[in-house]
């Protein structure tokens, strides 16, 4: 079993085409077709049902697709960690991260990082909470900055780096919207704009919300932070979002309330992997993170 026939047929697998595959490797079709019939007569079973130009993979093929993802990856990062180990301050650090860390949390502290090491690259992904925790567990990236932080995941390390106070952000023309500070029962009667279901956003407000009394009446949903903002600008309703969202970044015709009771907050944090060392680049990236939210101190007031 050869590397090259392995990529073939993980590339194959993922477009259900050889001639799509073949054009996405810049190989003829003959090479990829030949590669992966001689991959079937190895293993002595067939990997796909062919259909014309189309293929799907039979199902001990999806149990073989599985495997060699798994496979691509080890192979994958023992050439980064060779690579890092040779220059740590040059190496990949593949990042994941939910939207209401986009505008201003990881932005910062990449930014930091790289005044220091100029040469290290990043490879940014945005995603859920569940998510980001699965492809930290599964390695499909190094780490992820994320709140709140899971407690009770047996495969993740995870650390608190800061507590982040949640706001209420109503249109400028709400009732409330001169109040220096309000309580959240003070909105039951609001509609509110909140993140799809499964988003943990969602759950911290909806949760905060019945310990007060009442479930929140959701007429609009944002799938992130900034159509979020959009809706709440346009009228449309009013939310709870992390106060550091807004540094920067606040919409036109809305006003920024504290919410005093109760204080509705998250923790911000990192996680990594437990069952496997992170590389030398991105222990670099994890250290300096604990260490840059140390110094700050008072980051989420």
């Amino acid at each position: 079993m050869e590397l090259r026939q392995i990529q073939y047929f993980i590339e194959v697998a993922k477009r259900e085409h050889v001639t799509d595959a073949a054009n996405v490797m810049h190989v003829a079709q003959s090479a990829v077709s030949r590669q992966v019939f001689n991959l079937e007569k190895e293993l002595g079973v067939e990997l796909f049902i062919r259909e014309g130009r189309n293929v799907k993979l039979t199902p001990i093929g999806r149990v073989f697709l599985e495997h060699m993802k798994e496979a691509i990856q080890v192979i994958d990062n023992a050439k980064r960690e060779v690579e890092e180990f040779l220059d740590p301050e040059r190496g990949t650090i593949r990042i994941g991260f939910p939207s209401s860390m986009a505008n201003y949390t990881l932005p910062t502290v990449i930014s930091a990082f790289r005044d220091k090491y100029p040469l290290v690259k990043f490879k940014l992904i945005q995603g859920t909470y569940h998510y980001l925790t699965d492809a930290v567990i599964n390695g499909e990236i190094d780490l992820a900055v994320l709140g709140p932080v899971p407690k009770n995941e047996k495969k993740l390390i995870s650390e608190v780096l800061f507590q982040e106070r949640l706001v209420a952000l109503l249109p400028s023309n709400h009732e409330l919207a001169q109040n220096r500070s309000i309580t959240l029962s003070q909105l039951r009667e609001d509609q509110f704009v909140l993140f799809p279901n499964g988003f943990i956003l969602r759950d911290i407000v909806v949760n905060a919300c019945k310990q007060n009394g009442f479930l929140p009446d959701v007429s609009f949903e944002g799938q992130d932070i900034d159509a979020i903002k959009g809706l709440v600008s346009a009228g449309l309703g009013v939310t709870l979002i992390p106060e550091i969202t807004l540094i920067d970044n606040h919409p036109r015709l809305t006003k920024k309330i504290p919410v005093i009771e109760p204080e509705v907050t998250r923790s911000v944090g990192v996680v990594i992997p437990k069952e496997r060392e992170l590389l030398p680049t991105e222990k670099l990236f994890y250290e300096f993170l604990r260490d840059f939210f140390s110094m700050l101190g008072g980051f989420n007031k």
